[in-house]
Formats: structure tokens, sequence, C-alpha cells
């Protein structure tokens, strides 16, 4: 084999042959670039836009995308991708495994196919952390939202889809593109003029510059061509606009292109714990509070059994006695009290298997969920069953 090797060459050599073929259009590309101004540079947003809509591919447009990447990756973040980190973005653009020593700059690299390929045709590109995740991002992104159709960005917290937004914010502002921030108190439009300082925070990366952001709605949020937000924003504003009547009152529109930042966390923590939404009324709420009382006064293998392991409870004889008694009524299972069980026993799983500052937090007068898997908090969150 090391023989045959010797005489034709390894698929790896012939792949790496032809992709120098691409480092060397992509760095043809770069004089041009540089002399252009801001403006003319943006321009390539517009053109790439009409390029798509004329039917090139994005494969066609790799060598001068790339390119273009670079320039604005040495502008914004005075960074430039050198031709071995050019071969390792194609590498991966062209699905295969870029093996890179440590110094010659696997984050930059991952910028290149994340631009037109890993995430942008559905892959899981996986990340330690260090290695440019946030900057990875915003080339399929900015690629994909070049159709108009919208691009989101899925993350954790509220945090992080804030000081992602701030942080590549500038890369998107500068190509033109629109960035949108969604939180659950209150949602954001990317405004660098909305600032009485321009300079941004030497800290970079990891401050939120909460002067960048502008307050706006949710549609408009929805509108832009690139939008932040939280995987529970995202779930819970799909299930209020399935609750709507009017076609026009809907925030989000249809769906295109989204990435899913640590989507072990999102797609299956967090998805142990189902998104419920309802309508509050006065009467359930004095039903909670009615039945907190109750499930106060039972005490636990008298009244009632807990299974930790099931984290089920059940309700002994003695318990419902109790419960009927204070109720004041004689059979809670008729069919005019069989509401009431349910009531019952959710608050005495409550009082038994949820422990405050364990299981949830109270801040600013709000219970917030805790997620059990990475200690983080989920605002907006409820558990089913009520």
């Amino acid at each position: 084999m090391a023989f045959l090797k010797s005489i034709f060459g390894s698929p790896e050599d012939k792949l790496l042959k032809s992709w120098k073929v691409l480092v060397e259009q992509i760095n043809g590309f770069e004089s041009s670039l540089e002399n252009l101004s801001p403006e003319e540079l943006k321009g390539k947003t517009i053109e790439f836009k009409n390029r798509l809509r004329e039917g090139e591919s994005l494969d066609n447009l790799l060598p001068e995308a790339f390119a273009v990447v670079r320039e604005a990756s040495k502008r914004t973040l005075g960074q430039r991708h050198f031709d071995v980190q050019l071969l390792g973005g194609i590498a991966l653009y062209k699905g295969g495994i870029a093996e890179m020593k440590t110094g010659e700059g696997k984050t930059l690299v991952a910028t290149l196919p994340a631009y037109l390929m890993a995430l942008h045709r559905g892959k899981i590109a996986e990340m330690k952390t260090g290695e440019g995740k946030t900057l990875v991002a915003t080339l399929p992104l900015y690629l994909n939202a070049l159709e108009g159709k919208g691009a989101h960005l899925v993350t954790v917290n509220d945090y992080l889809s804030r000081r992602d937004a701030v942080w590549m914010g500038q890369i998107y502002s500068y190509l033109g593109l629109s960035i949108g921030v969604l939180n659950h108190a209150e949602s954001f439009i990317y405004d660098e003029s909305h600032t009485k300082d321009k300079e941004r925070d030497e800290l970079g990366s990891f401050h939120v510059v909460h002067e960048f952001l502008r307050p706006s709605t949710k549609k408009n949020v929805y509108r832009a061509d690139i939008t932040y937000g939280t995987n529970n924003e995202f779930g819970f504003d799909y299930l209020r606009d399935n609750l709507l009547y009017n076609k026009e009152d809907l925030s989000q529109r249809d769906y295109h292109y989204a990435i899913v930042d640590e989507i072990d966390s999102i797609l299956i923590d967090e998805a142990r714990t189902p998104l419920i939404i309802s309508s509050n009324t006065g009467a359930a709420g004095e039903l909670y509070e009615k039945f907190a009382k109750i499930a106060r006064e039972l005490k636990e293998e008298t009244d009632f059994t807990v299974d930790e392991k099931l984290r089920a409870v059940s309700m002994t004889n003695d318990g419902i006695n109790k419960a009927e008694k204070l109720l004041g009524i004689d059979n809670i299972y008729t069919d005019k009290s069989i509401k009431y069980v349910h009531h019952l026993e959710t608050a005495v799983r409550a009082k038994a298997l949820f422990q405050k500052d364990k299981e949830y937090v109270v801040k600013d007068g709000e219970i917030i969920i805790v997620d059990e898997f990475t200690g983080r908090m989920q605002p907006g969150r409820r558990w089913s069953e009520g």
C-alpha cells in the first residue's frame, strides 16, 4: 500500500492539491478587497444576494465569499486567515476533518467552513470551549440570511444571546445586516448609534454592552436578518402564535434556518422539561393558594408517601380524609369535586419534591426553575401539571 501511495499519491494528497487551487483563488481576491471602502465591502452583501437570486450556487460563491469573510475579519476583529487555515476551512467545507496543531489557528479556521458548509448544510459541529463557536456561527448565519428569510441562533440563556449578538453584531452590521435579540423580559434590535460612547469596552466579547441594544417589538426582532434568542423564547413564541386568531398578530414568520448552540443542553437536558403555556385565571390562582395551605398541613408517611426515584407522591387514606375535612367536603372523588384531586396531588408533590434554592429560586418576586443538569436558571419555564 505504501508503494502504491508513493507512485499514485494518497487520496488526501489529491484533495490537498485540488484545494490549493481554491486557496489561490481566494488569495486572488484579497488585494482587490483590501482596496474597497467600507461601503463597497458592504455592497458585496447586496451582490451576493443578487447572484443567489440569479441562480448561482453557494459552492460557486466559495472563493470570493471566503475572501470577503477574511477581509471582514481583518477589519472588525484584526485577525487574518492564513493559507493553512484556508485549507483547513476547505477541508471541513468538503465534509472532511481538518487536523491542526495548537497555534495553527483552529478558531479562525472554524469560521470558514461554517460560512458555507458544516453548519450550513445541517451538520453537527463539535467544538471545545475556546475554539471559536461564537465566531463560527456568524458565517453560516450571514450566508443564510442573504436569502432574506431570516436566520436564528438558538442559545441557552438571555445573557449569552445578548453577549453574542453585541459581540458579533459588529460583523453583521459592517456587512449591512440587521440583528435582533429575543429575551424573556424584553427584546432588542442591535443599533450601533444607540450609545453615548461608540468605543466598545476593551473587554469586548465578554461584556454585554446594553447601549448597543435598542428595545423593540418581537415582531421586529423576528424580521431582522439575524435573530439571537433562547430556546425557551423561540418555543414559547411558537406556542403563543398558535393561540392567536389573527395572522397580523403573529410574531414569528416562516422558518428558514437556525443554529442550535449547546445542542446537548437544549435538545437533551432542557428537553426533559416541556414548554407549558396556558392562560392565567383568578380562579386557578385561588385554587393553587388554597391547596398549598392544605399541603402544609399534611405530614409525610402519615398523610402521603414519597417515591424519590419516580419523583411521585401517593396519598394515604388518612391524608385524603384530612384534605376532605380541610376542604369541607364529604368525598373528593365525586364528579363535582374530582378536579380537586389533581390540585391536591400537585400541591403535595410540590411540597415534597421541590426545594427552594435547589429545584427553583425566587428572584424579584418571580419563581424561576433551575435546570437540574446545568444549574442554570430558566426564566419563563414552567413544570408540567401546574
